[in-house]
């Protein structure tokens, strides 16, 4: 026993670099007659392997290896064998003889060992030898051997689906749960977990028996059984609330486990429970609530890791009931030695469970957070009581006082930050608590960031007739304003207009001055926008703008918790996964592969206990090798312009005018209608110029013959070829999304009348025609852009060709939206979900993944891209055909 031991603290040697010549030596030890040199030769070329090495070319002598009743080297030739069985198919079927032989050893370790072996060799050939011995290991009479066959099943359900249900191996699982061993009850629960989110049916059908069963085996199998069985339990929907309350009598010891992913299930099927239970049971909820805390508490001594994935969880479960833990506000205060990401969700949490009772000591905490040498702790800790102040009235004072009193230590970002919480708290309780306004004026010399100039420029703007000096704090502003932010900028620009309106005499000069700068030396479509309407509004009726700029806003609300109540029920359900620490529900981030689908890239999982070896491989996060690929039937579509009324009579001479874009035949258009209302002559000839846009869209002939001229009274059409020039392209703001309006001159060249108008351009005019992609491509593309760039959206009342989705593959595919693949979605009957990609012939791409529910008019859509300030007009793209 101590040489065994002492030959495993060694293995370390194996992976030490080996000499020239080293694959000749492996395979002559690999044919040695001594057992301990044959053990050693392939724990180097495992040890090779696992290092990156190709071993591929011994296979052969590996395979030879396995011939023999030593359990070591059976498993080190069975981990070889599973991780190259993809590239060596044919010879992997040498060893099927082994495995089924070895399935009929007397011994329980090596005949689970051949059966899960040939689980994890995800070659089809192989699943028509691994029936029969998988038959025999799910009713043979050693325990190790039945639980390992039942992962087994879900492992060939990925692979042939249509097999396990030939052979009845569902129903064998099925009866495993009532096995007398609880780890077989747990195996056989977690693989028909596997199977039912795979297939997307219900195969685990929880009846009263099969749930008194559970319950049985709950209390006597290994922690993570404990977890399937929780986790299947929190799918169940009980009877009725008296069932409830019984199940969550049996669950609640678990609240008392030493392993955190036990104590989270269990929280999980509480608080999912607790909703059945109904108001009669107040009595009962309450003393649920108060068994619920000391479980959740204990999880924040643990490492920092397990601290924050309990600190996200808990996160929900305070909006959800926070009564659970409005009385442990203490143990979310930070440590000194706490990571930066744990103590920024403990200030989360806190925020969510301040209250009037303990607020005086919540500042007292905050106001020491804010002293520490973290910035961006800081400012978490400084935004925190300001959100205190707009949560809580009554303390709202309170909290003032604690931010007036960080303004005074001078600190850069403490002020800065502490002004723009300031301003929130001036939205929330407006004319209160101005008083401290001179206070924030004298430390206008440190803010140095866009958000704090910004909000304090909104504080000068809208407490002007306050501050008797407000047009000069504005005109220091303005010296630079040129280079200053965008939300700077807009910011200026109204709050100059405010201190104009409440003080025309003094800042008439200032007024002309910032009005100039942003409509005449501006790029950004967004101030010049606000430049002239702040311009006309004050040139054409001035008591308008008053009521227009100084009129009374609503308050901000407080969105502590900020969470849709739907989707916070969804994400209840999915405490203690990836959901509840992302705060998305499980489609947003991860599809799964369909079963039965041997292409592309799986994952070789092995649910086992004990000291096993498992398969390595790329998982397919898309899993769109299990996706239908099809061109969709159907008829044909011809993309139409979407056309608006865009400049009427009297500001023309008389042309009333309707556009719109479209692109057809691989040309962009601007396709126009002339309505000659009263111009003074036939429209013959016009003069088209564009302004430069975010498109870099130009007219490919600047004359617009009206062939036959237009009379008085009559109508015509007419199209513009656009063409994209480099030179046109006005860039987006940074941060800001793209702006979707081209701004047009036209000139009557009959009458010399040049007008203006603007239109929207529709994105989908701009997608190319060659903007297919392989499916492997989209694949790498999905995975490669950051989640921050997703956009989501709802399109309800579609009409019913918008949810058929053959029909919207083909007016997609009219539109330059190209079909990648489809599927159904997991355990969700009737859903579907569709991917698509879109290239504009600028060459920015989009991926889209569009979620149909059967007999709903209605469709979710998630869109990537890298581009991310062009992203909502792609999302609005594909709205608008959904819609038309």
């Amino acid at each position: 026993m101590a040489k065994g031991k002492e030959a495993n603290a060694n293995d370390s040697r194996f992976f030490t670099t080996q000499k020239k010549g080293e694959m000749h030596e492996l395979r002559m030890e690999l044919h040695a007659t001594e057992k301990q040199v044959k053990v050693d030769a392939v724990k180097k070329v495992i040890a090779s392997m696992t290092v990156g090495k190709d071993v591929s070319m011994l296979f052969t002598d590996v395979l030879n290896c396995v011939q023999t009743g030593n359990i070591e080297l059976k498993k080190l030739v069975y981990l070889y064998l599973i991780n190259y069985a993809k590239t060596q198919p044919e010879l992997t079927l040498l060893a099927v003889n082994t495995f089924v032989k070895d399935s009929n050893d007397a011994n329980p370790l090596i005949r689970a060992l051949a059966v899960r072996t040939m689980g994890c060799i995800r070659v089809d050939r192989i699943t028509e030898y691994l029936c029969e011995p998988l038959s025999r290991a799910l009713r043979d009479e050693d325990p190790y051997v039945r639980k390992t066959a039942a992962v087994c099943v879900a492992k060939l359900y990925d692979i042939a689906p249509d097999l396990v249900a030939e052979r009845g191996f569902l129903e064998t699982l099925h009866d495993l749960i009532s096995d007398s061993n609880p780890s077989v009850v747990a195996n056989a629960v977690a693989a028909l977990s596997e199977i039912a989110e795979a297939s997307g049916k219900d195969v685990m059908k929880i009846s009263a028996a099969v749930l008194q069963k559970l319950l049985a085996a709950l209390n006597e199998c290994t922690e993570w059984g404990q977890v399937f069985i929780l986790d299947s339990l929190a799918k169940y929907t009980p009877a009725d609330g008296r069932e409830a309350e019984g199940i969550i009598e049996r669950v609640t010891p678990r609240l008392q486990h030493a392993n955190s992913a036990v104590v989270m299930s269990a929280v999980k099927v509480i608080l999912s429970y607790m909703e059945l239970m109904g108001s009669s049971n107040s009595d009962a909820i309450r003393a649920l609530t108060r068994k619920l805390a000391p479980p959740l508490v204990t999880l924040l001594n643990s490492e920092p890791e397990i601290q924050y994935v309990a600190l996200r969880n808990i996160n929900l479960i305070v909006q959800k009931r926070p009564h659970i833990l409005e009385n442990e506000i203490k143990v979310f205060f930070c440590k000194y030695n706490d990571p930066i990401y744990v103590k920024m969700e403990k200030l989360e949490i806190i925020i969510k469970l301040v209250s009037e009772k303990n607020i005086d000591q919540v500042l007292l905490e905050l106001k020491e957070y804010a002293t520490e040498v973290d910035v961006d702790f800081v400012r978490k800790s400084v935004s925190a009581i300001g959100r205190c102040a707009v949560k809580l009235e009554r303390a709202a004072e309170r909290c003032i006082g604690v931010l007036l009193e960080l303004i005074q230590t001078k600190v850069n970002y403490v002020v800065q930050e502490s002004v723009i919480v300031i301003k929130d708290i001036f939205r929330r309780y407006p004319n209160r608590y101005e008083s401290i306004i001179a206070t924030l004026c004298d430390n206008l010399d440190t803010l140095d960031e866009p958000l704090a100039k910004a909000s304090m420029i909104w504080i000068i703007g809208e407490y002007a007739e306050r501050i008797d000096n407000a047009d000069e704090l504005l005109d220091t502003f303005l010296e630079t304003f040129e280079e200053e932010d965008p939300a700077v900028q807009l910011q200026l620009l109204t709050a100059t207009v405010k201190c104009f309106l409440k003080n025309p005499e003094d800042t008439q000069d200032m007024v002309q001055r910032v009005l100039d700068l942003a409509t005449e030396e501006s790029d950004n479509p967004d101030l010049r926008d606000r430049g002239f309407i702040y311009w006309r509004l004050l040139s054409t009726d001035p008591e308008a703008a008053k009521m227009v700029v100084l009129g009374d806003k609503p308050v901000i609300e407080d969105d502590t918790f900020r969470l849709d109540p739907t989707l916070l029920n969804i994400l209840i359900g999915q405490i203690a996964t990836l959901s509840s620490v992302y705060h998305k529900p499980p489609e947003a981030f991860v599809v799964r592969r369909g079963a039965g689908i041997t292409g592309g890239l799986d994952d070789d999982e092995d649910d086992d206990d004990d000291e096993d070896y498992e398969g390595e491989g790329d998982g397919d996060l898309l899993d769109i090798g299990g996706m239908a690929i099809s061109d969709g039937g159907g008829g044909m579509y011809e993309p139409k312009a979407p056309m608006n009324k865009v400049v009427g009579p009297e500001k023309s001479n008389g042309i009333e005018v309707h556009a719109g874009f479209r692109q057809l035949n691989g040309t962009i258009r601007l396709e126009m209608e002339l309505n000659n209302i009263a111009s003074p002559a036939d429209i013959q000839a016009l003069a088209i110029q564009l302004n430069k846009n975010a498109f870099g869209l130009s007219p490919a002939s600047q004359q617009i013959v009206c062939n036959p001229p237009i009379k008085p009274g009559s109508s015509g059409k007419n199209t513009i070829e656009m063409v994209v020039t480099p030179s046109m392209l006005a860039p987006s703001p940074s941060g800001q999304p793209a702006s979707p309006q081209i701004q047009v001159a036209i000139k009557n060249m009959q009458t010399g009348t040049v007008f203006y108008f603007a239109v929207n351009f529709n994105l989908e005019a701009l997608f190319s025609p060659e903007g297919t992609m392989e499916r492997s491509s989209f694949i790498e593309s999905w995975k490669g852009i950051d989640d921050r760039n997703e956009l989501y959206g709802t399109v309800s009342d579609l009409p019913p060709s918008s949810v058929d989705i053959d029909s919207v593959i083909n007016k997609f595919k009219a539109n330059n939206v190209f079909f990648i693949a489809r599927r159904p979605v997991p355990n969700a009957e009737g859903q579907e979900v569709v991917y698509f990609s879109m290239r504009t012939v600028t060459n920015m791409e989009f991926l889209a993944e569009l979620t149909f529910k059967q007999g709903v008019n209605a469709c979710k859509i998630c869109l990537k891209t890298e581009n991310a300030a062009y992203g909502p007009l792609a999302k609005q793209a594909l709205e608008s055909l959904l819609r038309n």
